[in-house]
């Protein structure tokens, strides 16, 4: 689609089209259940069906990437500043709660 930004997860660039693609051939119940999303008006044929498909495995993939690199963050910001206990965490919890209290309260 034009004005749309292909992202690759790999960081190789993409194969070129291949036109084996063109002839998919899908299990019987998810052939069954495009030919239903077909009929009942949601797509205009099994490709669009498909591609959609494709578009949220493509997202999921991303959000994963994404959440792994944020992991990746966390973990060298706790290296580079330090851990907290969980007996540290706590204790800053119920600090902030009682700081919290005796604003409000």
């Amino acid at each position: 689609m034009p004005g749309r930004r292909r992202v690759t997860l790999s960081g190789r660039p993409s194969p070129p089209y291949d036109r084996r693609m063109d002839h998919l051939t899908l299990p019987p119940e998810l052939e069954q259940f495009a030919a239903e999303a077909v009929a009942a008006g949601r797509y205009r044929d099994v490709s669009e069906v498909v591609q959609a498909g494709l578009c949220l495995l493509q997202r999921a993939e991303i959000e994963a990437a994404e959440f792994v690199a944020s992991l990746e963050r966390a973990r060298a910001e706790g290296e580079r500043d330090g851990f907290l206990t969980s007996k540290q965490v706590e204790q800053r919890v119920r600090a902030a709660i009682k700081d919290a209290m005796a604003q409000h309260g």
